[in-house]
């Protein structure tokens, strides 16, 4: 019997607009979104150009310089941010059910990233009243502080698998210090963004505080990343595109803050529960389809468990529910976008080639509501071997690769066995062991016994090529502002350094 979803109550079939200089205007042309659901046409959004960025980017500039925001109190700041977070909570299920609409990701998951984003908006207000400068004993009569304040411009290009959380978490830091913003959502995803700086012009954000330009990277974010009238640029996305960013930030030397890719361990010994390990490996692959950058990608099971957890997860992943994501019995929603898709098939026969051990997976799903979208079925391989693509690659999509080790140094190893260092994870009742082994993985975010939780209070980044920087907490606030220090000569007399 065909599935009968009840129809959507969020509203597609409106004007989608750029937001520059505190209007709404249209950009230079018109792109069709595509639901990855169906496969069918969602809405339309209005695209802008480079000279839409141009005059964004003039609009922030002169908000920073000349306009209200950048004298305001953190208190202000602080206010509007809360008032914010607030009209996130009040149209909270529309926001969800746009991102599923347009994202693919099942309702459950979205509606987490907005009460998750609407925490970041109000964990910044919180943080902007805070002390954030020091005092230094110097020789006398000289007193001397550090302060820190807003950089200035600050470019901000996102990605489509968490466009609200991925605005929140760049623009809240930003907005907390002072800053003033132009944001360019993928040409994938950007109606929650959209949605997002209405509801901040009804808090009665300042002109120009805060742009939003659609369209595509070489029109849109190059320029933004190129202009010497930004003075940083935050970047959320692959290692290709952030090291274009990185080139074209050298125009005048903007900071420059990237979170890029990974290719994730998750290390478990036999010495833990198999199912429970199994259990967490399936949500570090599969939570949103895979598409996620601190993904558990990689399994790294010890030798002795090494063929039952293989069957005991291949068997679970065969009963993950795959389906649209605004259906609420969805366990797994479609990829993003068409060419996504076959980009992750392209990965699968890839590693059929490669001689790896397809135990899973690795087709388009099967169902009369699943053949228009963009379906794979959850994915495992095994027999696998380090220099296999599809071991050092970054995939994206709902395919596992599972490798072996029969020691602690060579579970290291395997998971260090990368360009990347996002995020890692250790499974083990081994207390001890468990803080060697974490400390040795070369990763910027790391859990022992646990994997994907995620907090505003602390530090998201990675080491190697998995960027450049920390979002989130003080360090997410500290990458938004330039640090100064002020000595006062409170009894000023000549120096008489040189004779009269």
């Amino acid at each position: 019997m065909a599935m009968t979803l009840a129809a959507p109550k969020v509203k597609v079939d409106r004007a989608w607009q750029l937001y520059i200089d505190g209007k709404f205007v249209d950009g230079g042309s018109t792109r069709e979104l595509i639901n990855p659901a169906d496969g069918k046409v969602l809405c339309k959004v209005q695209e802008g150009t480079a000279k839409h960025a141009e005059a964004a980017i003039k609009a922030a500039r002169k908000a920073f310089d000349e306009g209200p925001w950048r004298k305001s109190t953190a208190a202000e700041r602080a206010a509007l941010l809360f008032k914010l977070a607030d009209k996130i909570d009040e149209h909270a299920e529309e926001l969800a059910e746009l991102e599923t609409l347009n994202c693919g990701k099942p309702l459950r998951e979205a509606r987490f990233d907005m009460a998750d984003a609407a925490q970041c908006f109000r964990y910044y207000a919180g943080l902007a009243t805070k002390p954030n400068g020091f005092t230094v004993e110097v020789p006398a009569p000289s007193v001397t502080s550090i302060v820190r304040e807003p950089i200035g411009v600050c470019g901000q290009i996102i990605p489509w698998n968490f466009p609200m959380l991925m605005a929140a978490w760049k623009l809240a830091p930003a907005l907390a210090a002072g800053n003033t913003c132009v944001l360019k959502p993928s040409e994938f995803t950007p109606l929650t963004v959209i949605r997002l700086v209405e509801l901040l012009d009804e808090c009665g954000l300042p002109p120009g505080v805060v742009n939003v330009v659609l369209g595509l990277g070489p029109e849109v974010g190059l320029p933004i990343a190129e202009s010497t009238l930004v003075d940083k640029i935050a970047f959320t996305g692959s290692v290709k595109t952030g090291k274009v960013i990185a080139q074209a930030a050298l125009t005048n030397l903007k900071k420059v803050t990237l979170e890029l890719g990974g290719k994730s361990p998750m290390v478990v010994f036999s010495d833990f529960d198999i199912d429970t390990a199994v259990d967490y490996a399936l949500f570090a692959i599969y939570c949103n389809a895979g598409q996620v950058c601190s993904a558990g990608s990689r399994i790294v099971v010890e030798d002795k468990i090494h063929d039952e957890f293989v069957k005991k997860m291949s068997e679970r992943a065969k009963k993950i529910k795959v389906g649209p994501g605004i259906d609420p019995e969805t366990e797994m929603g479609p990829l993003v976008s068409e060419s996504q898709y076959k980009r992750v098939l392209e990965y699968i026969e890839v590693g059929k080639k490669e001689g790896a051990k397809l135990q899973c997976g690795g087709t388009k799903s099967e169902g009369k509501e699943l053949n228009e979208g963009f379906y794979i079925n959850p994915t495992i391989f095994s027999d696998t071997k380090r220099d296999m693509r599809i071991v050092q690659e970054e995939i994206f999509g709902p395919v596992a690769v599972i490798q072996k080790f029969s020691d602690e140094k060579e579970a290291v190893d395997i998971a260090n066995d990368s360009a990347y260092g996002l995020a890692g994870a250790v499974f083990t009742n081994d207390i001890t062991r468990a803080n060697r082994v974490i400390k040795a993985i070369r990763a910027g975010i790391t859990w022992v016994n646990g994997y994907h939780n995620t907090y505003n209070e602390c530090p998201w980044g990675g080491y190697k090529q998995s960027g450049w920087g920390r979002e989130l907490g003080t360090f997410g606030l500290d990458a938004y502002t330039e640090v100064k220090q002020v000595n006062i000569n409170l009894e000023p007399v000549a120096v008489e350094w040189f004779q009269k």
